[in-house]
């Protein structure tokens, strides 16, 4: 059972707040993870959860943070949430830096949060703050177009629903608050991902289509110019985040970059034996994140 959380607003651009939940140490001080959710998740996913556990174990603090209308912020702004805002989770970061004088920090992500922690320390380079110590992503999608396109392969179709059917209830929600700003007739025709990604998000995000979406949201565009320490979890049956050959190699050949490839895992849901640790909740790939972000503190 985790802690009372703080619950704190963060602006990413004027007017639009996100949510984040806020587990400090009593020495507040501390190394911070700065913990990014997957599409349609939340602070509540079990994956968000299972690194806050073993992060405050560890002696860091942590910062769920819910992406752009996640956590219940649909009212907050006419805004879609989407695998391009990257400086989104840079404002969160420079936020703690300045607000709270954290000293150091390391940006997890897991499936599409995967992706925009990897695309924002690709961009930053060598020239992030400062305090920026490390990156870890868990299944990143950072091959957008290929993610879409698996999605749709009949063995995945039922994954695909699930999506659509959540970002059919979350664009309903935002075009009833703002109806000014959204027009329930763009979602005629959808019937997956790739469509939705066409007619809504390209559309209300500034994207010519979709393809121009995946095209200049993955990170693997900037996977090469990863210049502090990463950690990137990936598995082989993974039903639908896939990993293009150019992009593995990218991976493998970026010396800062740690690349964990198992056999097993799915979709975020690495598992291992708990080995005699009472302590040990069993969700593996969470704990590695916390034993790779060891090293800073």
């Amino acid at each position: 059972m985790l802690p009372q959380a703080e619950r704190r607003l963060i602006e990413v651009e004027p007017g639009v707040p996100v949510l984040c939940q806020c587990h400090w140490q009593e020495n507040r001080p501390a190394l911070t993870l700065i913990a990014v959710h997957g599409l349609e998740g939340s602070s509540e996913s079990q994956y968000m959860l299972g690194v806050a556990r073993n992060g405050l174990a560890a002696g860091m603090n942590v910062v769920m943070m819910n992406q752009r209308n996640c956590g219940g912020m649909d009212h907050c702004a006419p805004t879609l949430y989407n695998s391009s805002r990257s400086a989104d989770v840079a404002a969160v970061a420079n936020n703690l830096i300045d607000s709270d004088g954290i000293p150091g920090f390391v940006l997890v992500g897991f499936s599409m949060g995967g992706n925009l922690v990897l695309k924002l320390a690709g961009e930053w380079g060598g020239n992030g703050p400062a305090q920026f110590r490390g990156v870890a992503a868990v299944c990143p999608a950072v091959n957008l177009a290929a993610g879409a396109d698996a999605l749709h392969e009949p063995a995945n179709r039922i994954y695909e629903y699930y999506f659509l059917l959540q970002l059919f209830l979350r664009f309903r929600r935002k075009a009833q608050l703002f109806p000014a700003s959204f027009d329930l007739a763009r979602l005629r025709g959808v019937r997956s991902l790739r469509d939705f990604d066409e007619r809504v998000t390209a559309y209300y995000c500034g994207f010519a289509g979709a393809g121009d979406y995946y095209a200049r949201a993955a990170a693997a565009n900037v996977i090469s110019q990863i210049a502090r320490p990463a950690l990137v979890i990936h598995a082989a049956n993974d039903p639908f985040v896939r990993i293009l050959p150019e992009t593995r190699q990218a991976l493998l050949a970026n010396p800062n970059i740690t690349y964990i490839e198992t056999a097993d895992g799915g979709h975020c849901a690495f598992l291992g034996e708990r080995d005699g640790d009472a302590d040990y909740d069993g969700r593996w790939a969470e704990r590695e994140i916390v034993e790779f972000a060891k090293q800073f503190l």
